[in-house]
């Protein structure tokens, strides 16, 4: 079920969502149907019971009355059967419908991530699981349990009188096209509304994220005042939507009160008659009031429903898009061997910038390679090309001889170890984060490539040691702590291919001498690649490759290179404590 296309319409959705649980679902409305039928019977008792007093039928009238309890016993039980089966479908689909919406979101690319807060793609995954899961017992217990009690509803009364039961269809078929006209009005107002919540939330999450930068720039009032202008945005989509829902349950008033007017005239006149005995006249009576209250609910519920459809059909429109990047109906793993990576003729653009034209290069297996070059020279983007986080606009890549979009994208990241400039920590505890790499790893394990990484001196006077959560993003550890414990990870996962993306610049000179020595153990048999501004951390590398707009400008070791007295050499002259000025 959760490699299936989602639907995008609400109900769609719920059929979609509800197939592996079809009987809990099925159960539950065929009790629903039968408890609805037996409680709209109620009445019919009350006019046995009345007609039995009038006949003088005193032990008819006593009995007809003694089923009555009985009636509301099963009837509160069938409900409470049906509740349990509700029960049983709503939380089953509740936590598929987390599953396959998160499942999906992971599947969207680089490019969606970056175009989208996180704080408003998990408003989206809440919205719709939350919506979906008050959608469920309104279809059971409003919509289906009220659509019988009509039914049930209308013969009792056409068994009463036709004309009084031609004005009930009236009712019904009025009702039914005014929310017809009125419901899309209320779902764009509510779609309004539920935009500027998830934009609303996603601002509060980004500052709180960001509270050290919020408090060291001083714009505590800056930011008070943006969310301000927010929650204004909010305030009044809010009102707007609240505002019409009370017109359409006015409208809705209304029509009730007028065909119910005319209802209750015509059967007093009837009654008055003599065409209709007083236990029809009670019975279509207390059906009437009991119906009035059941449409009133239904009006509220309408709604309600109509909020959550709009609701919904905002985080659909955001979690839904199409991928950026998928694999090939015919997508293999990938099989490595040796390791070698081979860009051919290769052309990527980026918006109107084409970073690479007809980019071509060879790196050996086991060959330690260093990036080099200045800002917007292409070496991030190079990196996300080779992990696929965007596809070419020509050519290919190939590691070892298969190319790269025509494997599966997990395979080839499995195959990849990444230590980014900025360490991406989850708030979990350092256990969990090194293991991140093999999450079958043994303590022992870990340990060891903690050891490596010089991250278990630190780790071990934490309080909490290995078991010490790192807080959200790691802000809890300082900016080399996060990095080791990142190359830590990367040691663990011990892939074939290493990419190195500024993987010592949080570190102290001392420090990273010793985190040298456990990169250079890393790299044996490896092909690496290693991005770096502080030069003398690519000076051990096999080959350095200058880029500069997206072409190789230069290419050799550091020696030859300082000898060639080109680009590369330029960059170490101008290098100010080890880094690179640009």
């Amino acid at each position: 079920m959760l490699e299936q296309k989602i639907p995008s319409k609400s109900f769609d959705y719920i059929v979609f969502i509800t197939r592996p649980h079809k009987w809990w679902a099925l159960g539950a409305i065929g009790v629903v149907v039968i408890a609805a039928t037996l409680d709209q019977s109620t009445s019919y008792i009350f006019k046995l019971v009345i007609d039995a007093v009038e006949a003088g039928e005193t032990q008819t009238a006593l009995l007809w009355g003694l089923l009555f309890p009985v009636a509301i016993f099963l009837i509160q039980s069938m409900f409470r059967i049906s509740g349990y089966f509700g029960m049983q479908w709503a939380i089953k689909t509740r936590k598929d419908g987390f599953d396959t919406l998160f499942n999906h979101v992971t599947n969207h690319g680089h490019e969606y991530f970056s175009d989208h807060f996180a704080g408003s793609v998990h408003n989206k995954i809440r919205n719709v699981v939350d919506g979906v899961d008050s959608l469920i017992p309104e279809i059971l217990w409003t919509f289906i349990n009220s659509f019988v009690a009509m039914v049930v509803t209308f013969f009792f009364i056409l068994f009463v009188d036709v004309l009084s039961a031609g004005i009930f269809l009236g009712l019904i078929a009025t009702l039914l096209v005014a929310n017809y006209f009125m419901a899309p009005k209320k779902q764009l107002l509510s779609k309004k509304n539920a935009e500027a919540s998830s934009v609303l939330h996603a601002h509060m999450i980004d500052i709180l994220s960001n509270i050290s930068a919020t408090r060291q720039y001083a714009r505590k009032m800056f930011e008070k005042r943006r969310i301000a202008k927010l929650t204004e945005v909010h305030h009044d989509t809010n009102k707007a939507s609240w505002i019409y829902t009370e017109i359409m349950l006015f409208i809705n008033g209304t029509i009730l009160f007028i065909f119910g007017f005319t209802m209750f005239y015509i059967l007093v006149s009837r009654w008055n008659d003599g065409d209709i005995t007083t236990g029809q006249f009670v019975l279509v009576a207390s059906l009437i009031g009991q119906l009035s209250g059941t449409l009133i609910f239904i009006g509220r519920a309408f709604n309600s429903t109509a909020r959550t459809i709009g609701e919904v059909k905002e985080g659909f429109e955001e979690l839904l898009v199409p991928f950026d990047i998928i694999d090939s109906k015919d997508a293999k793993p990938l099989n490595l061997s040796e390791a070698t990576i081979s860009w051919k003729n290769v052309t990527f653009t980026y918006g109107e910038n084409r970073v690479f034209d007809e980019f071509d290069l060879v790196i050996p297996s086991g060959q330690r390679v260093g990036l080099v070059g200045p800002s917007g020279a292409g070496k991030t983007t190079f990196v996300s090309l080779l992990l696929r986080q965007h596809d070419l606009s020509n050519g290919e890549i190939l590691i070892d001889g298969q190319n790269i979009a025509e494997v599966t994208q997990d395979s080839l990241r499995e195959n990849i170890a990444v230590v980014p400039q900025e360490p991406l920590l989850f708030h979990r505890s350092i256990r969990e984060n090194i293991a991140y790499g093999k999450p079958d790893a043994t303590d022992n394990e870990i340990m060891a490539v903690a050891r490596l990484a010089k991250a278990h001196e630190f780790i071990r006077d934490l309080a909490e040691g290995y078991d010490t959560l790192v807080g959200e993003r790691g802000i809890k550890l300082s900016g080399g702590q996060k990095q080791r414990v990142a190359i830590a990870r990367a040691m663990l996962k011990d892939a074939p291919i290493l990419v190195l993306d500024e993987a010592t610049s949080a570190l102290d000179s001392e420090s990273e001498v010793a985190i040298q020595q456990a990169l250079h153990k890393l790299m044996e048999g490896k092909t690496v690649i290693a991005i770096a501004h502080r030069l003398s951390t690519l000076r051990e590398m096999d080959r350095i490759i200058v880029l500069e707009g997206g072409k190789i400008v230069e290419d050799g070791s550091h020696d030859s290179l300082l000898q060639y007295d080109g680009v590369y050499s330029r960059l170490w002259k101008h290098q100010a404590g080890g880094f690179l000025q640009e």
